[in-house]
């Protein structure tokens, strides 16, 4: 059965753009699937404590026959291969993000997954993106994304 993943990408070590671009080979790489679509890419202002650089953030649209621990594995991967150090501190700058936002209209709630990401529509950058790819697009819930994004305030979010 094939579904529809969309995976939101962040960056903001070592060349955040060429981070995103090695991700996005990566990720059309990914066993029995297919990279269908890329976002513009954006960059953000950094979420949480401390000065961080900057953010380079995307989405992508992947359809796949892989079930979604089996991607989320996958994307863990590439964050490894890419430099990414997982540690107990939320909100700390990295080479390389992957999340699993959304999987098909599907509500995952599991130790190691949460889809719909859970904070995703409270950020500006994984909605913007994520609308590049599908206008129409909405939550399991049936809530709108762009309706969610104009609720949203819309600095420190610009378009690379």
């Amino acid at each position: 059965m094939t579904h529809m993943a969309y995976i939101g990408l962040g960056s903001n070590l070592e060349s955040p753009v060429q981070q995103l671009q090695q991700a996005v080979d990566r990720i059309a790489s990914i066993p029995q699937s297919r990279l269908v679509a890329v976002s513009s890419y954006y960059g953000s202002t950094a979420v949480g404590p401390g000065e961080q650089p900057d953010y380079v953030n995307a989405a992508v649209l992947l359809e796949t026959e892989l079930d979604a621990h089996t991607l989320l594995d996958q994307l863990q991967s590439i964050e490894q291969l890419q430099g990414r150090m997982r540690g107990p501190v939320q909100w700390v700058p990295r080479t390389l993000d992957l999340d699993l936002l959304l999987y098909d209209h599907e509500q995952i709630q599991s130790e190691r997954l949460s889809v719909p990401h859970p904070r995703m529509t409270e950020r500006n950058f994984v909605l913007q993106p994520l609308l590049d790819l599908n206008p129409e697009l909405c939550m399991p819930d049936g809530r709108s994304l762009s309706s969610l994004l104009n609720q949203l305030p819309q600095n420190g979010l610009w378009k690379l």
